[in-house]
């Protein structure tokens, strides 16, 4: 192999280490590191838990005594120049004398934002960049729009029927989707730092919107309840102590429901109306990123997810479709509401991806961020 298909074999590989933090690194990115000296691998490690060593640390920890002074380091993400929960990662790599660095991606967070290139540059050390840049930015999507806009990715996701139902007209709705689509979802509720249903959904289900994932990470659960109708015997209410569980409402609900729910364990957030009376968004979006809650999984029900669209705060979407027809005049779609008036109104998606997940398709989206057209 050439240098650069060496690179890539390296970089790739790095990738493999990054991917093992998925869910545990939020709001930091994944990011695996690899050093190589003399055509072996010395040592690889990966950023495991927000906190923690990074991943070039991990690798110099894995690599122990052996020398990697004028190795290559192959990391995913541009090393951080900056003081945070850890030391700099470009100081430690001048440090050990690493003798040439490939990066991937370039690290948006203005905090790094090249400097940490720039530091290891001027100590002399050769600096490739872009290698697989690509991979590096979809495997840190929510990351790189976090760190930037301060304000939490969110995916709304859906499974239906091939004629766009998510139940029967009698309400029966388990299960539409196949096992190994419901198995991808458990992962996303891992992934997402939090998930995001309306007041409905928990008064019709009574869910406890937890990982299934033996050894998975719950999601942060956010309940839009503009009234706060949800009982409080509600599972979400009643393991609110367990599990973080934010309410979001606004003035008109009632104090000594809000006392009361505060008393249970919730975290109440009473936030403005938007114009059809409603929890507003858009506030809500902005309230959750200051918590530093990067991602949402937003999955229900129909009301919330046409609230959510005409509010503009959705950036991916994702449909699992099941190979039947359900048909029923009152079944319920995906997305409810009063709809759009005029198809100069819809929500224009980009980047469509459909790939087979068991025996249901996966249809995945970009929400195009300009108005809609």
């Amino acid at each position: 192999m050439n240098q650069d298909q060496l690179d890539r074999y390296y970089m790739q590989m790095a990738l493999d280490e990054a991917v093992k933090g998925r869910g545990w690194t939020n709001p930091n990115p994944m990011v695996g590191a690899v050093i190589v000296k003399d055509g072996q691998v010395i040592a690889k490690g990966y950023h495991h838990r927000c906190g923690q060593g990074h991943a070039e640390v991990e690798a110099f920890r894995a690599a122990g005594d052996r020398d990697v002074s004028g190795a290559t380091m192959y990391v995913t993400l541009e090393p951080c120049s900056h003081y945070g929960k850890t030391p700099p990662c470009a100081d430690k790599i001048v440090e050990k004398k690493i003798g040439r660095v490939v990066v991937a991606a370039l690290d948006p967070n203005p905090l790094v934002a090249g400097r940490g290139i720039s530091r290891i540059r001027e100590a002399g050390i050769e600096v490739v960049t872009g290698v697989m840049a690509e991979e590096s930015i979809a495997l840190n999507e929510i990351f790189m729009h976090y760190i930037v806009d301060k304000q939490p990715y969110v995916l709304y996701k859906s499974a239906m029927s091939l004629d766009g139902k998510i139940c029967t007209a009698g309400g029966e709705s388990q299960w539409i989707s196949c096992e190994e689509s419901r198995v991808e979802v458990q992962a996303l509720r891992h992934q997402y730092m939090a998930i995001m249903v309306g007041a409905g959904t928990v008064l019709a289900d009574d869910p406890r919107l937890t990982c299934r994932i033996p050894g998975g990470k719950n999601p942060i659960r956010v309940i839009v309840d503009s009234s706060l109708r949800v009982p409080l015997t509600a599972g979400v209410v009643a393991t609110a102590r367990e599990i973080p569980t934010i309410f979001a409402c606004t003035p008109k609900a009632d104090p000594e429901r809000i006392a009361a729910f505060e008393a249970a364990g919730v975290q109440v957030l009473i936030l403005p109306e938007d114009e059809d009376g409603h929890t507003d968004l858009k506030k809500l979006k902005d309230a959750l990123g200051q918590q530093q809650i990067d991602s949402i999984l937003l999955e229900g029900g129909g009301c919330l997810a046409d609230a959510a669209f005409r509010a503009g705060i959705i950036n991916k979407v994702m449909f699992y479709i099941a190979p039947a027809v359900i048909g029923g005049k009152g079944a319920l779609t995906p997305v409810e509401g009063a709809g759009i008036a005029s198809l100069k109104e819809k929500v224009a998606l980009t980047d469509l991806q459909v790939r087979k997940v068991g025996c249901d398709l996966c249809v995945t989206a970009l929400v195009e961020p300009q108005e809609r057209n």
